[in-house]
């Protein structure tokens, strides 16, 4: 497991920055007027839940004529009010201030044949806590897993591939078995740039992407770091990754989509020709990935 996350000590600085004038702003006037104390997280939450609304906006307006079955309102409404709560915890704390309470694990309980491990791959402005759920529920049942970061955070996904790589000769060699993928978002596309590598192919039992751009998305357009861009419709590099021989020619592909997603749409860019691709209705881009279906089937994969 790496010893640092650069994109930990930004994300707690941001959230101790808007947490502490909050917290003395309660102190100050709770006893005056509760109400006026309790106005200032409210704002913070209310932002919040401005931004989302925006996006799952977005996504309505967007994707009209994307083949997916369109969101109703009410599944709109349900993912919306799911995504403020995950994304208060995942960005508020198991990111920031847990990303390594649950280490890598490469020794597995005794089973015969070996255990297969596991490869979680997060996505954008993420790292390895993302996945705190899955850490947990691994480590319990006694499989063996390495949840990656991917820095420069916020670099180019060319740089990711050479992090993917050297988890998974370790878990490789710690198990004797080609490694379940996992990937979130970004990580999927990451992955499959690393597939494009000599050989890569034959060191994978199987990849879930859940939530991956695959062919881009409308959001990333406004975004300004090199790999938000390369997330972007049309963008030239991602055209380029999906053109020739398919990805890891051989490796067989699970791609999770939901109609909610609220950061990756049109929401059919997250299939992939030729996977088996698995419409999940009324998930939010986090939601989605900790959804007991699909848990629960990526999980099944590690026993094929």
């Amino acid at each position: 497991m790496q010893r640092r996350s650069s994109l930990a000590r930004l994300q707690r600085t941001l959230v101790l920055s808007v947490a502490g004038p909050a917290l003395g702003w309660f102190a100050w006037h709770w006893q005056a007027s509760p109400w006026l104390a309790l106005g200032g997280p409210a704002v913070i939450w209310a932002d919040l839940a401005l931004v989302l609304g925006v996006e799952f906006l977005a996504l309505r307006v967007v994707g009209r004529a994307d083949p997916a079955p369109p969101p109703t309102s009410w599944q709109l409404v349900r993912a919306w009010l799911v995504s403020i709560w995950l994304n208060a915890v995942v960005f508020g704390w198991w990111q920031p201030f847990r990303w390594n309470a649950v280490p890598d694990q490469l020794s597995a309980l005794p089973a015969i044949p070996p255990r297969r491990g596991v490869v979680l791959v997060h996505g954008f402005a993420c790292n390895r806590g993302f996945w705190t759920p899955w850490l947990r529920l691994l480590r319990d049942r006694g499989v063996p897993f390495i949840a990656v970061n991917l820095e420069p955070a916020f670099g180019s996904i060319d740089e990711y591939p050479t992090i993917i790589e050297d988890a998974v000769q370790r878990i490789t060699q710690a198990t004797g078995t080609a490694p379940l993928l996992v990937c979130h978002s970004m990580g999927g596309v990451a992955v499959r740039a690393w597939l494009r590598s000599g050989g890569a192919a034959k060191k994978v039992h199987h990849v879930v992407t859940i939530g991956a751009p695959h062919r881009g998305t409308w959001i990333a357009g406004f975004s300004r770091a090199a790999n938000g861009r390369q997330l972007s419709l049309g963008n030239p590099w991602l055209e380029q990754l999906g053109q020739g021989a398919p990805d890891g020619a051989g490796t067989p592909f699970t791609c999770w989509y939901s109609n909610c997603d609220n950061m990756v749409f049109p929401v059919s860019s997250a299939t992939l020709p030729g996977a088996d691709n698995r419409l999940l209705p009324g998930a939010g881009h986090l939601a989605l990935a900790y959804r007991p279906e699909v848990i629960a089937s990526a999980l099944a994969l590690l026993e094929e």
